[in-house]
């Protein structure tokens, strides 16, 4: 049984960023520093910052009175970002750029009087803190029925006259949200869109990664938390190829009946899954049989985020 990694894999640039806002907040005003929700969604890193001196909360009100808090990579409401500047609170914000890029079409498209259709997932932190940049006049479509059924207007001819925009949450299948995006355009056909995909370089690249892994190997094991969205799309789209695929946390949840008679496993780790985890689970790949280790052709992705000034 051979390995065969994929390339790119792991961290993206907007988890590093994120990873790092956290850490030299640590290291220059001391512990505690507040994070509110998960800075990315992944348990080993999660558990590595708090050991550090993060303490990790769900809403602002567990911040003390002139607290430093870090907005996740997610993003947050703009009635988060205000209750913040009430209470005094010191922020650095982690927000993905690329999830910001979104939040500024939003605006764009409610100034323009437009209604605004977001393609994502209800509950996750990135569709709450960009449906939270409006007031009113945000819409929330998960799959292309909800697409297709979406009701603007009174009627159908009074529909036909609203304007509208869509944007998507960045962590989503390539390929669901295109299908999700054609019922749109033809549900409305006036419908605008992003000049540029809202979906992540990171995203795409990954789950373009995996598609050539999937064409390669038997079985596809991604590395990442339950509650990441990038990973469990990774993992989808290995499986809608076909493809026997498996999300894990850690290394020691491998079974080794996923790899009975397989010649070659496809290993890939979700954006905010660390390299570390990676090489535990090719060394548990290893002793359960794994022999060669290959990677997949592939380039750095040169994309790197700036900290915040007060922390660079």
């Amino acid at each position: 049984m051979d390995i065969l990694l994929a390339n790119p894999r792991g961290f993206c640039a907007g988890v590093e960023r994120a990873i790092a806002i956290v850490e030299r907040a640590l290291q220059k005003f001391g512990a505690p520093i507040y994070v509110r929700h998960e800075i990315v969604h992944n348990r080993f890193v999660v558990d590595d910052l708090k050991a550090k001196g993060a303490l990790f909360v769900k809403e602002l009100d567990e911040v003390p009175a002139g607290g430093i808090v870090v907005f996740s990579a997610h993003g947050v409401s703009k009635e988060v970002q205000a209750e913040a500047g009430r209470r005094g609170l010191r922020v650095f914000d982690a927000t993905c750029p690329l999830v910001t890029k979104v939040h500024l079409e939003v605006e764009r498209h409610r100034k323009a009087g437009r209604e605004v259709v977001m393609i994502g997932h209800k509950g996750h932190p990135e569709v709450e803190g960009t449906m939270g940049q409006s007031q009113g006049g945000m819409h929330l479509v998960e799959n292309v029925a909800d697409a297709a059924t979406l009701k603007l207007g009174a009627d159908e001819a009074a529909q036909e006259q609203v304007p509208v925009a869509y944007v998507t949450q960045t962590t989503l299948s390539v390929d669901d949200a295109a299908g999700i995006v054609a019922a749109l355009k033809s549900h409305f056909p006036g419908i605008v869109g992003p000049k540029k995909d809202d979906i992540c370089y990171a995203t795409q690249n990954r789950q373009d990664a995996v598609k050539t892994l999937a064409q390669q190997c038997d079985v596809v094991i991604v590395v990442g938390s339950p509650n990441s969205s990038n990973s469990n799309r990774l993992r989808e789209v290995a499986e809608n190829l076909g493809v026997p695929a498996y999300l894990v946390d850690t290394a020691a949840q491998i079974d080794p009946a996923w790899l009975a008679g397989k010649r070659l496993v496809g290993l890939t780790a979700g954006a905010s899954a660390p390299e570390i985890l990676v090489a535990e689970v090719v060394a548990r790949l290893q002793a359960l049989g794994g022999e060669a280790v290959r990677t997949l052709a592939g380039g750095d992705e040169g994309v790197n985020f700036p900290l915040p000034r007060e922390l660079a």
